[in-house]
């Protein structure tokens, strides 16, 4: 897919206390920025359209298996005795 550029403002001294910070542990600004957009974007995008575009854009990744819930088995019924 055709990648674009976003510009966000945000204060510069956070900015670059950010940066130093990340520096450190060998991250960086755009690909934390990056990973949070992706995350954005698979919680408000639904499921269906994803695989849409991934079609499309040639990125098409199988579907995840779905996992079944295995429905709980019904309590026998005890039964009631006269004790007479």
């Amino acid at each position: 897919m055709k990648k674009i550029s976003v510009s966000v403002s945000y204060d510069e001294e956070r900015l670059s206390t950010l940066r130093l910070y990340l520096e450190q542990k060998g991250m960086q600004v755009e690909d934390e920025l990056t990973k949070s957009l992706d995350t954005l974007y698979a919680k408000n995008v639904p499921a269906g359209v994803r695989e849409f575009l991934n079609m499309r854009s040639g990125n098409a990744e199988p579907p995840a298996p779905k996992v079944r819930r295995q429905k709980a088995e019904p309590k026998p019924a005890t039964e009631v005795t006269d004790h007479d």
